[in-house]
């Protein structure tokens, strides 16, 4: 198991990074949550979980070991996987994860792309008294970005939707608010999705 990874940050993405640690770099899966966290410089340290299939060994980084324990509390619920833990961790932040859970707030969960009403209670019922455990979670912080609406396409295309799909939903956002970051056009349209 890989703890974590620290070391230079060559490529930053809202989807991934590829971070260079002794020579070797090392694609690592991100939330929305993630990328809004890390800064931009060259040094970066990141929470990791691998995750091993027959077919692929996937490595999925958190900025913070809170949202990490979030995602692997995720993982641990029948019927979701590390594609919708992670669009959940996009589309809430891990405190919003842990409030919508032990209020029982079905809703916010089931707003999600990729959770229906019974894989929303049995995330409620499985996590609820996991959650408390849970502390040291603290805000995420927003930092406002001049990106594209390409790299928010590109970014919602590897979450899952198709382009054309996408495009209408982005354009719809970015007509309520242009001056949205990459972060919050891609939080917003999973809204709208």
């Amino acid at each position: 198991m890989i703890h974590h990874l620290r070391g230079k940050l060559i490529e930053k993405h809202p989807t991934h990074v590829v971070l260079e640690c002794s020579g070797i770099g090392y694609f690592v899966n991100i939330s929305l949550n993630t990328y809004s966290a890390i800064p931009d410089q060259e040094s970066l340290a990141l929470y990791t979980h691998l995750q091993i299939r027959e077919d692929a060994h996937t490595l999925y980084g958190f900025y913070t070991s809170a949202e990490r324990e979030i995602f692997r509390l995720l993982l641990s619920v029948s019927g979701v996987g590390a594609s919708t833990a992670r669009t959940m961790l996009s589309s809430m932040s891990p405190q919003q994860v842990r409030d919508a859970i032990a209020t029982e707030d079905v809703l916010a969960i089931q707003a999600v792309k990729g959770i229906g009403a019974k894989t929303a209670q049995r995330v409620i019922l499985d996590l609820k008294d996991k959650i408390f455990k849970i502390y040291d979670l603290g805000e995420v912080s927003h930092k406002s970005d001049n990106t594209n609406k390409e790299e928010a396409l590109s970014a919602l295309e590897v979450l899952g939707f198709t382009r054309k799909q996408s495009e209408k939903a982005v354009d719809a956002v970015l007509k309520q608010d242009p001056t949205l970051s990459v972060e919050g056009i891609i939080k917003n349209t999973l809204k709208n999705l």
